[in-house]
């Protein structure tokens, strides 16, 4: 495929995305996290939440100003949609049974999607439960796939490969009390062959050791940059531990 998201998994690397909310950026401190990231290599900048107040426009072009790493939209809902980005995740929520974020949503996305110029990535999105009532299930009305039943995921994750989805994404959601277990990704991995993201509740570097060795192409994190910005240096460290091996 020439989609350019997916250039990094071609090169057998692993992947670290940064996930800002626009409510709740660094602010002044943006072009600091920004240099940061540069020195360590991120890969991506996701922008988007579950419910926010402040649009994501301003931010990306903020970001678009400072960095030539790409900027994908994680949209939480159909306002979420910006053609200064690069990339949207299509997000099909196939963990729950709410027919708007199964494709009433994408409907209304749909025209614009098509004229935006925006890389358009259809993704499977399952919410794992990590502990917590989050955000994205309260917003969305649907039910968390069990985070001990591993077989539940991987059954929801070979439907959406099926169906033509072209990445895969768990997630136990911001502010979760852990992350998706290595269990569950161990067993998505094996039986899917679509690049899969891993992000929600991931505060240590061995947190993310553990979701890479698991078989996660690209970890995401948001909230525990924000409240421990040298957290950014330690997962690049990780990172760069797999970039080594391959």
């Amino acid at each position: 495929m020439n989609l350019p998201i997916f250039q990094n998994f071609d090169q057998q690397n692993k992947g670290l995305a940064l996930l800002f909310d626009p409510d709740k950026c660094p602010g002044p401190n943006l072009k600091d996290v920004i240099r940061q990231a540069e020195k360590c290599d991120i890969d991506f900048f996701f922008v988007g939440g579950s419910l926010i107040f402040n649009g994501i426009e301003i931010l990306i072009e903020q970001i678009k100003s400072l960095t030539s790493i790409p900027v994908v939209i994680f949209p939480g809902g159909v306002i979420q949609v910006s053609p200064s980005a690069d990339t949207i995740l299509l997000l099909s929520l196939i963990s729950g049974r709410n027919p708007e974020y199964l494709i009433g949503n994408h409907v209304i996305m749909a025209p614009f999607l098509k004229k935006s110029g925006l890389e358009v990535i259809p993704t499977a999105y399952m919410i794992v439960d990590g502990g917590v009532r989050t955000a994205v299930e309260y917003v969305s009305n649907t039910v968390p796939l069990p985070a001990d039943k591993p077989d539940l995921a991987v059954a929801t994750a070979i439907a959406g490969e099926l169906l033509g989805m072209k990445l895969l994404y768990l997630d136990a959601g911001s502010g979760a009390k852990y992350p998706v277990s290595a269990s569950i990704i161990s067993a998505v991995s094996e039986e899917t062959s679509v690049p899969l993201i891993v992000g929600g509740g991931i505060r240590t570097a061995d947190q993310a050791h553990k979701a890479y060795s698991a078989g996660a192409d690209l970890i995401v994190v948001g909230n525990a940059l924000e409240k421990s910005p040298e957290f950014l240096s330690r997962l690049c460290e990780v990172k760069r531990t797999f970039k080594d091996q391959s």
